[in-house]
């Protein structure tokens, strides 16, 4: 009876860890569950529910599941972008062009901008970066790294709805930028872990 009892707690005990293990397995950990991202000589390894939308030199990686319209700054898309340099130099903005580079927050538009999470709201940014420094994006590689602060107001009053950050990576010699608004869980590993080619 106690041998049998025995084999009956072992095999309980390896259920149990089996499905632990299984449970421990976070979303996009494992190879089946993972797909990997390349643009400019840089690969990214993302979730595999992560959606990659390509349009010239802009990539929009949609990370939420509802996204109507899956371009950069579009309200309600759930996502993260990256530029190369022809989306990120001589950016039309008040008449003239500009260069990103860092030293402004990057948003490719002149006048008011909605916010990202609501539509009827807009979009105020902030002028002054709460961090900069840099950030390893794979061997060899550092990004400048700045965190900008901003609101999202009512278009009549201007009131202050809701607070936000958005993150954005620059890699000038490989001219790679990345934005970040919806502060993406696990996006700054995924940098982190980056190959290059």
């Amino acid at each position: 009876m106690r041998k049998r009892l025995s084999a009956l707690a072992l095999l309980s005990a390896t259920a149990v860890l089996a499905g632990t293990s299984a449970a421990w397995a976070a979303p996009g950990s494992s190879a089946e569950q993972a797909r990997t991202l390349s643009f400019r000589g840089m690969t990214l390894k993302i979730p595999a529910d992560w959606q990659v939308h390509r349009k010239g030199d802009t990539v929009v990686v949609v990370t939420g599941s509802l996204c109507k319209k899956p371009e950069p700054f579009a309200p309600g898309c759930e996502s993260f972008w990256i530029f190369g340099p022809k989306a990120y130099k001589n950016v039309p903005v008040g008449g003239g062009s500009i260069t990103y580079t860092g030293k402004r927050q990057f948003h490719p538009f002149s006048g008011v901008i909605p916010c990202p999470f609501n539509s009827k709201l807009s979009w105020y940014p902030g002028e002054k970066a709460t961090s900069r420094d840099l950030r390893q994006v794979g061997p060899g590689h550092k990004a400048q790294y700045t965190a900008w602060p901003n609101r999202c107001v009512t278009n009549d009053t201007g009131r202050t709805t809701a607070k936000w950050t958005q993150r954005e990576w620059l890699l000038p010699t490989s001219q790679i930028l990345v934005v970040d608004a919806w502060n993406t869980h696990g996006l700054s590993g995924v940098l982190k872990r980056a190959t290059w080619s």
